[in-house]
């Protein structure tokens, strides 16, 4: 497995995990929420044949710092997502971005003119009212949530990411999803997100969506339970782009079907060139 975070980054929001592989131009992979870097394990190896691939753990996710007093919301993450860049020394590259990543590179790219050579959203948070009836009654009652045994918060933590899903993963893979946020640490972290949403995130850019600056294409899990595909032609309406529908996968489609995601890529033209044939 390529896919590591063992170097070591310092931010605005604490230290962040990240790791790198490949030779080519820079490809830089965008993780969601409840997820880490770890979702994009599987894709790691396949674009790296093609590109000089980043990732990191967000703040307050995976192997990142997951300080009790940091704010961690998305106005934080978009701003971090610049300064990982500026501390790569990555100019334009391509961003690869997946559910709550979308908001973050979208606020990057829309907010902080973090320049791109070529954006692609799969399954994103990025249009306004966003998150389940549970994520909203979480985000209201944090202080109610956060001191449970960890037996419960454990099963919380699976449940909750296993409704991302509509096909089997394998059983490691989950692990590796559910294990940062039950540490002591995590297990707090883990609320404190709920806590901070806020549809101001993306409605800041909300008007702006019309005016990126780069190549965009669009994929979806057709079969998403979380944010469901009509939301994403939605979204790909107001970009001006036409959306890319992945068959028979929910909300994860880089871990319920990477060879899916693979063959959508290449189906696109001018999506990723450098797979193309790979």
């Amino acid at each position: 497995m390529l896919w590591n975070v063992s170097e070591r980054a310092e931010t605005s929001a604490g230290t962040v995990a990240w790791g790198r592989a490949g030779e080519g131009p820079p490809l830089v992979l965008a993780h969601g929420w409840p997820w880490s870097s770890y979702s994009w394990h599987c894709l790691v190896l396949p674009l790296s044949r093609a590109y000089t691939v980043y990732w990191y753990d967000m703040p307050g996710f995976g192997r990142s710092d997951k300080n009790p007093e940091q704010a961690t919301g998305l106005d934080v993450q978009g701003q971090v997502f610049r300064e990982m860049l500026e501390f790569w020394q990555i100019d334009e590259p391509t961003v690869f971005a997946h559910d709550f990543g979308g908001a973050v590179t979208l606020r990057a790219h829309l907010l902080h003119d973090v320049a791109y050579h070529e954006l692609i959203l799969m399954n994103v948070v990025a249009l306004s009212p966003w998150g389940s009836d549970f994520f909203d009654h979480v985000g209201r009652h944090v202080d109610a949530f956060t001191p449970l045994p960890p037996h419960i918060h454990a099963a919380i933590v699976g449940a909750y990411i296993k409704g991302a899903l509509v096909s089997d993963i394998d059983a490691h893979d989950l692990r590796e999803l559910v294990s940062p946020w039950l540490t002591p640490e995590g297990h707090v972290s883990f609320y404190r997100q709920f806590a901070q949403a806020d549809d101001r995130f993306t409605d800041e850019f909300a008007d702006r969506l019309g005016r990126i600056d780069c190549p965009v294409a669009v994929l979806w899990g057709e079969q998403d339970p979380w944010i469901p595909i009509k939301r994403g032609h939605v979204l790909a309406g107001k970009i001006g782009v036409g959306l890319h529908p992945i068959p028979g996968v929910g909300h994860m489609p880089q871990l319920e079907a990477p060879r899916a995601v693979l063959d959508a890529l290449n189906a696109i033209p001018g999506a990723l060139p450098g797979l193309k044939g790979n």
